[in-house]
């Protein structure tokens, strides 16, 4: 990290033929940090956190402090008078201490998505689902290896189904373009990602239930923010409100139960083949199969294409660096008229995945990732070895990692080439936004995101198709301003 590190970076970023050193070549180093006085000290974290330095400030101001990308510290939600959370943790905050997160053979994935705090098994219809189960526990490679099967069936309709709802979508910008001078795209985006998952990934066509297709990306909304904004710092709410109505407890389920109840019905009545699915091929109960179905599809992959697909629009719409024509000319030259884009071509576009790759990078959808020490064991930085005790909790703070000089040239920079060619392709080792290298494989043994390659492969065929439909597109992270349609 640029900002963070207490040495200058090498002349030339780590790569697979410039491994770090091994921990036997590294010093051993007492962990630097401390939790503080109880209730005091997490509460001083917990201000700093949200509200007198911000996340990247607060964990970057404690590495240059220590002199460590590795040191203890307090994380929020903190909840001293409202249930029973540790907010203690290990920050990890280079790629080399933050690969341990995915060996697990080292670290314990239970309860542990949002750290310490889970929210209530409510929210999920009283199920625990998969996402909170250690590779350990049996049921863990059951629900995996539903959600990979749900994903191999549903590649057959989602190019078709992407596409169509792709159309929609634009079709609402271009009018309010014309009508307005510009237009907002993220609700509509969010109700064409709705449409569109629903259909690919359960089955199930939301123009049967005109309710669930004017609300339900809107349940999905309120039922994500009610679980993560005791952790989350909103930046809407002016300071001390934000601290005393949205960080001070967990919020209960009941808020959003009778909406989300109407999305578990729409997914009982029309996602038939997938709930068989669950239940004959995986041994999952109907209740099991509904609620695991409706978490991939509104917390993994609806929540994260909100976060991700937005930023990533924003990035190219406002750029004047001359890579929009470039872009264009690439998926041009391969697709010719437009009749050839699928996930055979969209492939050959090396610069579109490189510049999916880099917002990536940049913006991870998932910025804090949690794991538990299984048992004591050494964890390494790049240039240090430190005592990690049984029960632990690792975070790490994914827009830091992702910027360690020791791995990634100018990292504070946005560079749409980066993972192009040999050297870029090695660079996707680091690349870990998926709970993973994007090199690796998501498999009923570990927890790395079972949609991995069809993230990134969704996001190359909305660029390539932006860019078929439009020779340029003028906005930012929120709005288009203007569109030239395609010659």
């Amino acid at each position: 990290m640029a900002a963070a590190s207490p040495r200058s970076p090498p002349s030339t970023p780590l790569t697979s033929q410039q491994p770090p050193s091994p921990p036997s070549q590294l010093p051993l180093r007492t962990m630097p940090g401390s939790y503080g006085w109880p209730v005091v000290g997490p509460l001083s974290d917990r201000l700093d956190y949200f509200w007198f330095q911000g996340p990247d400030k607060f964990f970057r101001t404690r590495a240059e402090k220590y002199k460590s990308t590795v040191f203890r510290t307090n994380i929020p939600p903190t909840f001293p008078f409202f249930g029973d959370v540790n907010p203690n943790i290990v920050a990890v905050l280079d790629v080399k201490s933050f690969s341990h997160l995915f060996d697990m053979d080292l670290v314990d994935k239970r309860d542990v998505l949002i750290g310490d705090f889970r929210p209530s098994l409510e929210f999920y219809g009283g199920v625990r689902v998969g996402v909170y189960l250690d590779t350990t526990e049996p049921k863990h490679a059951k629900i995996k290896s539903f959600a990979m099967e749900i994903l191999k069936r549903s590649s057959k309709v989602w190019l078709q189904e992407l596409r169509s709802n792709l159309n929609t979508f634009w079709g609402t910008i271009e009018s309010e373009v014309t009508k307005n001078g510009a237009a907002s795209y993220i609700f509509p985006l969010q109700r064409c990602i709705f449409s569109f998952l629903c259909a690919s990934l359960a089955g199930a066509d939301v123009s049967v239930s005109p309710d669930i297709a004017e609300n339900g990306w809107k349940t999905f909304n309120t039922w994500l923010a009610l679980q993560v904004i005791p952790t989350t710092k909103v930046g809407i709410v002016p300071q001390p409100l934000e601290e005393i109505f949205l960080h001070t407890w967990p919020y209960p389920s009941l808020l959003v139960a009778g909406n989300y109840k109407k999305l578990c019905n729409f997914i009982d009545e029309n996602a038939v083949d997938c709930l068989r699915l669950g239940q004959e091929e995986f041994g999952l109960t109907r209740d099991e199969t509904i609620q695991n179905l409706l978490f991939v599809l509104g917390f993994n992959a609806y929540g994260g294409f909100s976060v991700f697909l937005p930023y990533l629009i924003g990035k190219i719409s406002g750029d004047n660096s001359g890579l929009q024509e470039r872009i264009r000319s690439e998926v041009r030259k391969v697709c010719g008229s437009g009749s050839d884009l699928n996930f055979k071509t969209v492939n050959e576009m090396e610069l579109v995945k490189s510049v999916v790759y880099e917002t990536l990078r940049f913006n991870p959808p998932v910025p804090l990732q949690f794991a538990r020490a299984r048992d004591d064991f050494q964890i390494s930085s790049h240039d240090a070895v430190f005592e990690v005790k049984k029960g632990e909790l690792l975070c790490g703070y994914q827009p830091l990692v992702m910027r360690d000089a020791n791995v990634f040239d100018e990292p504070e920079e946005f560079k749409p080439d980066r993972f192009v060619g040999e050297t870029g392709s090695e660079l996707l080792n680091y690349l870990y936004w998926s709970n993973g290298p994007q090199t690796g494989t998501p498999s009923a043994s570990n927890k790395q995101c079972a949609a991995k390659d069809m993230v990134t492969l969704t996001a190359s065929l909305l660029i390539a198709d932006l860019f078929l439909r439009y020779d340029s597109v003028t906005g930012d992270s929120g709005s288009i301003k203007a569109v030239v349609k395609a010659k």
